[in-house]
């Protein structure tokens, strides 16, 4: 009989550390060991599952993650930038695995999350749904069959409160498309065309960013050529498939090696056939 998984929760009062939450509960193999709020909070030793919006799991808030990771056999991070840096840091002391979905990195921060892979087994992705990442598997070779007279833009919408822009999960669909093309997107994206007068420069990619209300997640990479255009669209209508997908890549890192892995590792994307 296969043990329960022990999972840690951070950023509990967060609209995906309640989803978490609520997907915890209802996943026969993995319990909710340890909810882990933000230092200060006002909602610190509230029951768990309450502030989550289900019944009372007997499991108070704390901002104690170094005491809490002792009972935890992975945790799933959320939160902001420098608290999921502190949480990963924390993780590795601990030799313990983590998920973390948090977006917003910059490059000297993520390669502190590469130094920490070294040390113990890390998810590290912009977006855990299933969906999306089934997409980004297969953009390049798409990318690469229409080749270079399609122009691409990428267009995404989400919530108003939303930190980042363009998101990550925008940016990863560029980087698949680059790869589609053998380029680096440094090189070749457009973040602001506010600032550029004259005509679209041939090869390049395109950023649109919306924000508005509570809109959850939408991203449509966007392929004109002469005489046709291509649309592929992800829309999010709920957070739990993203909760989901993180369910999913805390289970798959039970027994892992250390190393740094994404969702296409868990999903066993990197192995089909097709995109070898």
């Amino acid at each position: 009989m296969v043990r329960v998984w022990r999972v840690g929760v951070t950023a509990l009062a967060g609209r995906m550390g309640r989803a978490l939450v609520r997907a915890i509960v209802a996943h026969p193999e993995l319990q909710l060991a340890a909810a882990i709020g933000r230092c200060g909070a006002d909602y610190l030793g509230e029951d768990a599952g309450r502030l989550a919006g289900v019944h009372a799991l007997g499991l108070p808030v704390t901002a104690d993650l170094v005491g809490a990771l002792a009972d935890l056999d992975v945790l799933i991070e959320f939160g902001p930038v420098e608290a999921a840096l502190a949480h990963v840091a924390a993780c590795v002391a601990a030799a313990k695995p983590v998920v973390v979905g948090t977006t917003g990195f910059s490059v000297a921060q993520r390669a502190e999350l590469e130094n920490a892979s070294r040390h113990i087994p890390l998810v590290l992705a912009p977006n855990m749904s299933v969906g999306v990442n089934v997409l980004l598997a297969f953009l390049p070779a798409i990318t690469a069959a229409l080749g270079e007279g399609y122009d691409v833009e990428i267009v995404e919408a989400h919530h108003r409160h939303k930190m980042d822009a363009p998101s990550g999960t925008a940016l990863a669909l560029g980087r698949a498309v680059a790869v589609g093309r053998g380029q680096h997107l440094d090189d070749i994206q457009c973040l602001d065309r506010n600032a550029i007068s004259g005509p679209r420069v041939a090869g390049s990619i395109g950023f649109a960013t919306l924000r508005g209300a509570d809109v959850v997640g939408e991203h449509t990479v966007w392929m004109a050529g002469t005489g046709e255009r291509l649309e592929l669209t992800h829309r999010a209508s709920s957070r739990l498939n993203f909760a989901e997908g993180a369910l999913r890549a805390a289970s798959w890192l039970r027994g892992r090696a250390p190393g740094l892995y994404d969702m296409q590792d868990v999903l066993g994307l990197k192995d089909l056939p097709a995109l070898q």
